[in-house]
């Protein structure tokens, strides 16, 4: 099953961007399902599918907008985390995991590297999925700043775990050893923190901070 999936060179065949496209696609549609829930009508409604849609896009295409990229994967980026955090700020932690999990399959697909299929789950899926969590506080007061950072927390980790399972072989040879044991923790929360601080300083300006707070309203009818 692996070998249909992956090619020789770690990355996906035909069957396997097929199946990853189709499984984006279904977890898109689940996390409609889920934001429904928000709904006074309690069903699906073209506006919560514009909203995602709209938030998932903005996420992939300023993922493309790298202000640094290391060597190794991973990159600062123009605040493509926060369109997905802000998904579970409007919409909930299920949502928020769902629409997390979709924008990680196309964030796989958009430069696919497989090692294996937990190490796949490492750095796509689960670190995504893990965006979501910002939900939780959303009804707090400044819930989407305190989302946010534990969203960029909790993709940290999984990021991190992947390090340590399958990515120390690509530790500089010359890096010292007492800092051997913590160079994951320190290569991903590098550009994780960096793109969180410019996100926190731009969202913390009192006019975009006022406009996402219309935006959130108009997400909510």
């Amino acid at each position: 099953m692996f070998d249909l999936l992956v090619n020789a060179d770690g990355g996906l065949t035909t069957a396997g961007y097929a199946i990853t496209i189709i499984a984006g696609v279904i977890l898109f549609v689940l996390a409609i399902i889920f934001a429904s829930k928000h709904s006074e009508k309690g069903k699906i409604t073209t506006h919560q599918l514009v909203f995602c849609a709209m938030a998932m896009a903005l996420a992939f295409i300023t993922s493309y907008i790298k202000l640094y990229e290391l060597p190794w994967g991973g990159s600062v980026t123009l605040c493509s985390m926060l369109f997905i955090v802000l998904v579970a700020n409007w919409y909930g932690v299920g949502t928020g995991i769902l629409v997390g999990l979709a924008y990680g399959i196309l964030q796989f697909i958009q430069g696919p590297y497989v090692l294996s299929f937990f190490q796949v789950g490492c750095d796509y899926i689960f670190a995504f999925a893990a965006l979501g969590i910002a939900g939780f506080f959303a009804k707090q007061n400044h819930g989407l700043l305190k989302g946010y950072i534990a969203a960029v927390f909790a993709r940290g980790v999984f990021h991190t775990i992947g390090g340590y399972l399958y990515w120390m072989e690509y530790m500089p040879d010359n890096f010292p050893v007492a800092l051997k044991s913590i160079y994951p923790i320190v290569y991903n929360y590098s550009y994780l923190v960096i793109e969180a601080l410019i996100t926190i300083i731009i969202i913390s300006i009192p006019a975009v901070s006022k406009g996402l707070q219309q935006i959130k309203k108009l997400a909510l009818k």
